[in-house]
């Protein structure tokens, strides 16, 4: 691209606590290669220090704009008000997560997919996992060939549990007019309410994707994406997805098979929990989630999947051994 053509991208950070990690955050949008950017920092009534590391940042560099917020706001609600706050200029957005990292090309490579292809609303690409000893690429599945997807095409094999490529915020790039065509850009409360905008903004725009690792998301035991993995918050979003935009993207046979797996998966998933002396608010959390979904918690399909789950390990007692010994 010439100078002329780069586009302005508003890059959103909506972080509370974030002292940790705040300062690798920001120094990876200032080593972008890609220069034309402005960068919405969100405090949410942060305790520690990160105020202060978002001010002296904006000091240096006229293009980071702090803001507070006077009360403390939920997750979504807090990246909600993120996107309300990018420029009125802008034609992309981009969120990078405040224990998250970008790679120096990354906003370059997602606007360069973009910009010759209008009818591209949102951009993934490959994105590196991991903290510790463990470490995985996600989003991979997509053929390499193809970099541009219709938006109903790639959510229906999303939906149908065919692809993973949504990722979470920090992997993919917005269109701004699609952020800014609504107050809430993340449609529900959920921890994944990132794939469900994928989900309802594609319906009037086409999916791109970069085959290249742009991003970094740290997993740590503070992290949403840990905590979703904890209780397996997935499995119910899945299902809530499949019933708010399956209809959209699937035919109605597709769609009742769908939710009627998803639902088996979930009973599987609580029975094997039942051997693993999981807490109160473990059994709380999916009842209530069953109940929002408009299934009520079914004590005989669990009881059905607790007696397969006893036949396993009557089958299968080394394994299962093996299990408990590691718990």
């Amino acid at each position: 691209m010439g100078a002329c053509e780069h586009p302005l991208v508003s890059v959103v950070t909506p972080v509370y606590n974030g002292e940790p990690y705040l300062r690798e955050c920001i120094e990876s949008v200032l080593a972008q290669t890609y220069s034309n950017w402005e960068y919405v920092i969100v405090n949410n009534c942060s305790k520690d220090g990160t105020l202060e590391i978002a001010k002296e940042y904006a000091r240096k560099d006229r293009r980071i704009h702090v803001y507070s917020n006077e009360e403390l706001l939920p997750i979504i609600a807090n990246h909600n008000r993120a996107f309300n706050l990018i420029a009125p200029n802008s034609k992309y957005c981009k969120v990078v997560s405040a224990d998250d990292w970008l790679f120096s090309e990354c906003i370059a490579r997602m606007v360069d997919l973009a910009e010759p292809h209008p009818s591209v609303g949102i951009v993934g690409s490959y994105q590196l996992s991991g903290g510790g000893d463990k470490w995985h690429v996600r989003n991979h599945g997509l053929p390499y060939f193809k970099t541009v997807v219709p938006g109903r095409e790639i959510c229906r094999l999303q939906l149908l549990g065919r692809l993973d490529v949504f990722a979470n915020p920090t992997s993919n790039l917005y269109r701004a007019d699609l952020v800014r065509s609504t107050d809430a850009f993340f449609p529900n409360a959920a921890a994944e309410a990132d794939v469900s905008a994928c989900y309802k903004h594609l319906q009037f725009a086409d999916f791109g994707f970069v085959h290249q690792v742009l991003s970094y998301e740290r997993l740590h035991r503070a992290s949403m994406t840990t905590t979703s993995r904890e209780l397996n918050a997935y499995l119910p979003s899945l299902i809530n997805d499949c019933v708010t935009y399956g209809p959209l993207h699937l035919s109605q046979g597709e769609l009742e098979m769908r939710i009627k797996e998803l639902l088996g998966e979930y009973y599987k998933f609580l029975a094997s929990s039942s051997f693993k002396f999981r807490n109160k608010r473990f059994w709380n959390y999916h009842r209530g989630r069953l109940s929002e979904l408009g299934f009520p918690f079914d004590r005989f399909k669990l009881g059905k999947r607790i007696f397969l789950k006893c036949i396993d390990i009557v089958l299968n007692p080394k394994h299962n051994v093996e299990l408990l010994m590691r718990r």
